[in-house]
């Protein structure tokens, strides 16, 4: 009889389906494992939920005002501002998210452009608004990516960059702003191509080749010939950023990171071919810049170990002067057409992003927007700790030292369960920007909250940007298992009570780190995360591919083949005995759905409780507000029951 059973139960167990999770649909979100989410969890949630921000488009023509992009409902849309404070006019109106707001140079040509995709698939097509209208044209077709644009200094063009010739490659194209009329391609090229400025006469463009992070080109084109004549053509590899044509059309401004670790703001002279540093006082990079309208002017923004501060240097004498601002994120910055003011956005880890601009001759600060904050007392968010740790390798006989934000919760008693939040990229950098889901875990739930840059973020010189390329991936993994041993080091924290959290690359560093570290969390959630190097470079859109083989390697080589499927965390499995929690866009472009799926899979193997969260309207990372809140949602339940065990 034993016998009979155990062969009964053996055929159970490989029927087909067994084991299989049973999911619900709520909306456009399915789910499983996920419990229903309790009433008193959304009451408490609400407020932090009520917050918005709002982001800097451009100035209006003739003092007419300003346009910013906002969330009022579910997803971000374009509005207008007349003036300080004013009423903010919503001018589009889509299920989507929208992005750009360029206005078109030509005052007598009303018109802004921005772009739209479909539920997160990022094929952004090119919208025209008339903003005496309202009236909405839609300036190219579907099934392509359209990215990049730049208005000409007339105002009758605009450059822009797509993919629709192949879906791979990015070619740069003319549109005209008076319809949608057949755009003109004026160059065809492989690889990632933008357009960065017209020249003056807007005769020729300065266009970028983009490879990778840490290596890109500069192109002078002329628009009737199409003649591509390469800038600065040294051997060495150089990063550059952004670009602007100087006023008298015989030089560019740059940053690129030619004359040291970080990037530079660099005047090139056309006549000469030579190249002049104009911030080698500030040894960080320079994030941002503006070309004053006349010329004489450059406000630029530079990233002091993740803090922003803004400065202004004198085209003439090159003299740098800084401009003392409230602490606080500045990034967005713009002249204001008659040159008179800079336009900017200030954020902080207390207040969300308003739209700020300073009067260049008064000097005075003038605030435009007022985002709410749900009825929250800001005063009583957590502002983090910079700090740094020591690693596993070292630098010229010292460890090295990674640097981190450290938020510590108010109001609970040490020693704090902690949470490491792990930003994506790789080549990116987290900064201590205004997050109301971060705030709740510190004050509501007495999480410490801790945010590593580990190598290969950026914001650190380009040294430390390439540290965990190719063969190095697994190197930003062990920065993380040097966290957990900070951490136990610190009384403050509490060693057998620490979760992991990350999306995109990060949530590649969460599965990565529960295999290793599986002993030492007690939860993770990967957000969009790479499961499969492989898989993923195989997978991941086509216009994209080369430039992630350029950070973690070429899957068609046999050897790095090899070692991409012996890192990921796919392979290994087996060994996360951990609870997880995957949140996935089902139209994600970048990390296919794919990925989270077959990760899931293979977790489930282990007997580990593994939470899903994939909504059928989004692509990479959720942009509509309902699907964030629900994930807001699942995310505090999991940390709840696995990292405080409530």
């Amino acid at each position: 009889m034993k016998k009979i059973l155990f062969f009964i139960l053996i055929l159970i167990l490989t029927l087909p389906g067994y084991g299989k999770t049973k999911g619900y649909q709520k909306g456009s979100l399915y789910i499983e494992k996920i419990p229903e989410i309790p009433s008193r969890l959304i009451a408490d949630l609400l407020p932090y939920q009520n917050v918005h921000h709002a982001s800097f488009c451009d100035w209006l023509p003739d003092d007419k005002g300003i346009l910013i992009r906002t969330r009022l409902g579910d997803v971000a849309q374009i509005h207008l501002v007349a003036h300080p404070a004013g009423f903010r006019k919503q001018l589009t109106f889509f299920k989507e998210p929208v992005a750009g707001g360029l206005v078109c140079p030509d005052p007598e040509k009303p018109f802004f452009l921005f772009t739209k995709d479909s539920a997160g698939n990022e094929l952004n097509r090119i919208y025209r608004y008339n903003y005496k209208t309202g009236k909405i044209q839609v300036l190219t077709r579907e099934s392509s990516r359209y990215r990049a644009i730049k208005w000409n200094n007339r105002g009758d063009k605009f450059a822009f960059s797509s993919t629709k010739r192949n879906g791979k490659d990015y070619d740069i194209y003319l549109g005209s702003a008076d319809g949608p009329e057949d755009h003109q391609c004026i160059l065809k090229q492989e690889g990632y191509w933008r357009a960065v400025d017209f020249s003056p006469d807007d005769k020729r463009l300065l266009v970028e080749h983009y490879v990778s992070a840490n290596e890109s080109y500069y192109y002078i084109l002329n628009i009737k010939t199409k003649k591509l004549t390469r800038i600065n053509p040294v051997t060495q590899k150089i990063s550059y950023d952004d670009a602007r044509w100087a006023k008298d059309g015989k030089g560019l401004y740059f940053t690129s990171d030619q004359f040291s670790d970080f990037k530079q703001l660099v005047y090139h002279d056309l006549v000469d071919q030579k190249n002049i540093p104009l911030t080698r006082s500030i040894p960080w990079d320079i994030v941002d810049f503006d070309l004053s309208p006349s010329g004489d002017t450059i406000a630029f923004i530079s990233n002091e170990n993740g803090i922003t501060k803004l400065y202004f240097l004198n085209t003439k004498t090159h003299t740098i002067t800084q401009a003392h601002l409230p602490e606080g994120l500045i990034y967005g910055i713009k002249f204001k057409p008659d040159g008179k003011e800079l336009a900017f956005v200030r954020n902080s880890s207390k207040t969300p992003g308003d739209v700020y601009t300073l009067n260049l001759k008064k000097k005075t600060l003038v605030r435009w927007t007022y985002s709410e904050v749900g009825g929250l007392n800001t005063e009583l968010f957590v502002t983090p700790e910079l700090i740094h740790y020591p690693t596993f390798d070292s630098i010229n006989g010292e460890p090295r030292m990674i640097p981190a934000f450290y938020y510590r919760p108010t109001g609970f008693k040490p020693p704090y369960p902690v949470l490491i939040i792990c930003h994506g990229g790789p080549e990116s950098q987290y900064l201590p920007f205004f997050s109301s889901l971060t705030q709740f875990y510190l004050n509501e739930m007495g999480l410490a909250v801790i945010a590593p840059n580990i190598r290969g973020s950026s914001g650190y010189g380009k040294e430390y940007l390439m540290l965990d390329n190719g063969y190095h991936r697994e190197d930003a993994v062990k920065d993380i298992g040097a966290l957990l041993d900070w951490i136990e080091k610190q009384p403050e924290l509490d060693q057998t009570r620490v979760a992991i959290s990350g999306g995109s690359y990060g949530g590649y560093l969460v599965l990565a780190a529960m295999v290793h570290y599986s002993n030492r969390l007690s939860c993770g959630i990967d957000a969009c995360g790479i499961s499969n190097f492989v898989t993923f470079l195989e997978k991941t859109g086509a216009y994209r591919r080369d430039l992630r083989r350029a950070e973690y390697g070429d899957e068609r080589d046999p050897q790095m083949r090899e070692f991409l499927q012996k890192i990921s965390p796919l392979t290994n499995a087996d060994r996360i005995k951990k609870p997880l929690l995957v949140i996935q866009g089902a139209n994600d472009p970048r990390v296919p759905v794919a990925e989270a799926e077959q990760i899931i899979r293979a977790v489930r193997k282990n007997r580990v409780d593994v939470w899903y969260l994939l909504a059928e309207d989004e692509g990479h990372g959720f942009r509509k507000k309902a699907n964030r809140d629900f994930s807001y949602y699942a995310q505090i339940l999991f940390l709840k029951k696995y990292l405080l065990n409530r």
